[in-house]
């Protein structure tokens, strides 16, 4: 578990196949992470075009985050770390954003 206040970044990131990422924090905690329930729990477009194997492994590191495309998925760092994608509040963005139909 993250300990509050404490500033953390992803150093690295690398397949696992699939759907599957290991990624390495600056504090040194690897946590491997499934992202195929996450993303397939959508109902969105713009969050389900990442099923497209192409467009997941297109992933990269910047600024100390995990992104794809130009932020069209990003998580917090903290749900990253805690290996918590199903509670995480950007599926509860998505679906009420109204670019995605909400």
């Amino acid at each position: 578990m993250l300990t509050p206040g404490t500033e953390i970044s992803i150093t690295s990131a690398s397949s696992l196949g699939g759907y599957r990422l290991r990624i390495r924090f600056t504090d040194g905690h690897i946590c491997d992470i499934n992202f195929e329930p996450f993303l397939r729990s959508s109902r969105h477009a713009a969050i389900l075009k990442f099923l497209e194997p192409e467009l997941f492994s297109a992933y990269r590191i910047e600024w100390g985050n995990l992104v794809w495309g130009d932020y069209d998925l990003c998580f917090p760092l903290e749900d990253l770390y805690e290996n918590a994608l199903a509670e995480s509040p950007l599926q509860a963005v998505a679906e009420n954003h109204p670019q995605y139909g909400a």
